[in-house]
């Protein structure tokens, strides 16, 4: 072998260098890291996220913010069997990404930060993650409360007002 051949493929990496990190970076950007679950899609308005396992699966619906497609701050994902309403996160989105809030099943709530693909998985939650989750709850379920007033559906605002006045008392 010659050194013009050895030597010949070291000028190739710097073109090849770069394109393999944003590779790296856009597969670390495009999907979810194994333990934050698969991403679904708002059907009406094409908003990206990932729904805490506690939801279970079905058609799930996204109120609040959609920053570059995905569903960002506080706001509530609600899955629907029909025209039956399921369980509903209500709490913060960052970058699609469950942060943290509550789950609310018909049993009972599941509050916490996310982990673990669901809200409220740890063994041994920290006390203060449970109150800040009952309060970030709130101010979601007061965000939907609000999109429904604007919308003059008197109903579900007062639904969703009463839920963060419930939620609220829950951090007593």
């Amino acid at each position: 072998m010659t050194a013009g051949r050895v030597f010949s493929g070291v000028w190739r990496l710097p073109l090849v260098a770069p394109f393999v990190l944003a590779t790296i970076l856009y597969s670390r950007h495009a999907g979810a890291a194994p333990e934050d679950g698969e991403w679904s899609q708002d059907p009406g308005s094409h908003c990206s996220f990932v729904a805490p396992a506690s939801l279970t699966a079905g058609p799930t619906f996204w109120i609040g913010a959609c920053v570059d497609g995905k569903a960002s701050g506080e706001g509530m994902l609600r899955r629907r069997d029909g025209d039956k309403a399921g369980p509903a996160f209500f709490g913060r989105m960052k970058d699609g990404i469950p942060e943290i809030g509550i789950i609310d099943l018909a049993d009972g709530y599941r509050a916490g930060s996310f982990s673990d693909g669901d809200i409220g998985g740890q063994a041994d939650p920290d006390p203060q993650d449970r109150i800040d989750a009952f309060r970030i709850a709130a101010k979601a379920a007061r965000l939907v409360s609000a999109k429904y007033a604007a919308e003059k559906n008197a109903g579900s605002a007062r639904h969703y007002e009463e839920l963060a006045q419930t939620l609220e008392q829950q951090t007593d």
